[in-house]
């Protein structure tokens, strides 16, 4: 027989492992409910980790009464086998670590005798990460539970083992996600300058010496003697929302259709985007066809208030919550993107926003935005200047993230080699092999 290890990882049975039946090592929790709210210690799944959340809390997400709940116990591992199709990207289980209440939509399981439920958790996790739980809602399945694949056989070693290997993936993944954090925090502070100098450019300009005058607003009290402050509307030929509606993507779609997940401040991602067919795109663009130098911008979701410009030779159009500005002759295209890009157009339109789950921003609003205008040839000269931060902040935050996802490599190649018994973890570790694997990824990346 072929084990579920060797289908989905094509890792070989170590000879001292044996072989059992998947409801031999696991068994679904039934019967735990949360009848009379014995517990009110509120749990969640979230990017692979059980965390707390407040019961209290007014998020519109939760239930009124958690008497529905099923109560969760340490050492359990929590499922979530549903949205299968439409989310590829989530980690879909979780080890508790404290007692509490977690929504029956998912499966909890605990590992019966003689088992590590540590260890069983990265053997899931391995699972997760070579998408195998993709391939169990195949089609335009949605969801599976725990139960449909109980008789897959499995090999183990014994409980002395996989608590070598629990303990040795609790440090090694701790050391690695130390790492990761870390190079995110620095991705998140080039990105931070990097707004900072946009915002001052945009509202103060590159001389510091330049006489100041009141600019209206008492958050930004002065602007450069030499500037206009204007609004967003009177810099616009155009102001274009997008349809109200769901584009129909396909696989093989001949066009973008641009979401707020596609852009970032100054950039928009083509190839990330969702495709439409030529029909769906001359329905989308009926208002104004987008075209080269006008702006694109986010106007709902979590990531409201980024602009980015349309790219040369670039046929595209609206997704949803998306508006296009196309400039008249008082501003430079890349000089409005970049004010609406900073802090001061953030500010303002933040004070405004609606919708508790789903912030967005009202199209008067977005409208009025104030621009502190400087001459043409200012303009010019700070676009220049940007663009050039925009660049060299780009190539590192680039850098960074390739050495991120790297170790991510090595992170779910080293889970998947343990839970396997491709590597022995005592003499791996005590070789320094970790050490070097590290140090590799940092040279090759010059991190």
């Amino acid at each position: 027989m072929i084990t579920l290890q060797e289908r989905v990882h094509a890792a070989p049975k170590p000879d001292d492992w044996q072989l059992d039946k998947m409801h031999q090592v696991f068994r679904v929790r039934r019967g735990h409910k949360n009848a009379g709210m014995k517990e009110d210690n509120l749990l969640s799944l979230s990017y692979g980790r059980i965390i707390q959340k407040d019961i209290d809390t007014a998020d519109g997400l939760l239930p009124e009464n958690f008497e529905g709940y099923q109560i969760v116990e340490p050492g359990n591992i929590v499922l979530r086998l549903t949205d299968l199709q439409n989310d590829k990207r989530s980690l879909r289980q979780g080890l508790v670590t404290q007692r509490g209440i977690i929504t029956s939509a998912y499966d909890a399981v605990e590992v019966q005798r003689d088992n590590d439920p540590r260890f069983w958790f990265y053997s899931l996790l391995a699972l997760d990460l070579a998408k195998h739980y993709y391939s169990l809602g195949g089609g335009v399945r949605q969801s599976v539970k725990f139960a449909d694949f109980p008789n897959d056989w499995v090999y183990r070693p014994d409980l002395a083992t996989q608590r070598q290997i629990a303990d040795f993936l609790d440090r090694e993944t701790a050391r690695l996600d130390l790492l990761i954090e870390k190079k995110q925090r620095f991705a998140s502070g080039v990105e931070d300058e990097f707004l900072d100098r946009v915002s001052h450019l945009v509202t103060l300009g590159a001389n510091e010496g330049t006489p100041r005058k009141q600019s209206g607003y008492a958050w930004h009290p002065t602007v450069p003697v030499n500037w206009t402050v204007t609004r967003l509307k009177f810099l616009c030929s155009r102001i274009v929302d997008c349809l109200h509606e769901t584009p129909e993507h396909l696989e093989d779609g001949e066009y973008p259709s641009i979401r707020t997940s596609d852009l970032t401040r100054g950039s928009v991602d083509i190839g990330s985007a969702k495709r439409v067919s030529a029909d769906e795109y001359q329905h989308r663009i009926q208002r104004l066809e987008p075209k080269e130098d006008d702006i694109l911008y986010t106007r709902e979701g979590e990531r409201f208030g980024l602009a980015a410009m349309v790219p040369p030779e670039t046929k595209l159009c609206l997704g949803q919550r998306m508006m296009m500005f196309r400039t008249n002759g008082r501003v430079l295209p890349a000089y409005l993107m970049w004010s609406l890009n900073g802090k001061f157009a953030y500010n303002f339109l933040k004070q405004d926003v609606t919708g508790a789950t789903s912030p967005h921003l009202n199209i008067f609003d977005i409208r009025n935005v104030p621009v502190f205008l400087p001459p043409i040839d200012e303009q010019s000269a700070l676009v220049t200047e940007i663009d050039a931060f925009f660049e060299k902040k780009s190539q590192l935050v680039e850098k960074t993230l390739a050495t991120m996802d790297r170790l991510k490599e090595y992170r779910s190649a080293l889970i998947t080699s343990a839970v396997t018994g491709q590597i022995d973890v005592t003499t791996y570790a005590k070789s320094g092999t970790p050490d070097r694997r590290l140090d590799a990824i940092q040279e090759e990346m010059g991190a």
